[in-house]
């Protein structure tokens, strides 16, 4: 008989190290399937938020974006405290979604990488920044 919690090993019999979970098997048996941020969040009713925009790092770059011209990656990393790599994976799904712009050029001898908001993520941030506005109202109401 397995062990609860035990992940079951090719016989079946969850004695595989006592309890340690094999690389992408969920912890708990009837948690719901984690789901992957693709592109633009598909709307599930009038408060829902869109989950790309949610996300911390995410929603820091499209504010930063939203406030100027265009940002350089190095600005953005100083402003939002993170680090190249986690930056780096952030900005991608913003530019998948078309939401920001990439644009990379040498000053002199240096690479700069420079971001800009584009007018479908101006339109995203600003729908986003609606829907929280319309849950701190019905939050406040109650």
């Amino acid at each position: 008989m397995a062990k609860h919690g035990a992940v079951p090993d090719e016989r079946g019999d969850g004695a595989s190290g006592g309890g340690e979970h094999r690389r992408g098997e969920s912890r708990a048996r009837d948690a719901a399937p984690l789901r992957t941020v693709r592109g633009k969040a598909k709307s599930e009713g009038p408060l829902a938020l869109d989950r790309l925009i949610h996300e911390r790092i995410r929603l820091g770059i499209l504010s930063a974006l939203a406030a100027t011209d265009a940002v350089s990656f190095n600005d953005l990393k100083k402003l939002l405290d993170t680090t190249d790599g986690n930056l780096s994976v952030h900005a991608r799904k913003l530019e998948e979604a078309q939401y920001v712009t990439c644009t990379k050029f040498f000053v002199g001898r240096f690479p700069k990488t420079e971001y800009r908001l584009t007018p479908a993520g101006r339109k995203a941030l600003e729908s986003y920044l609606d829907q929280m506005e319309a849950l701190i109202r019905a939050t406040r109401e109650r």
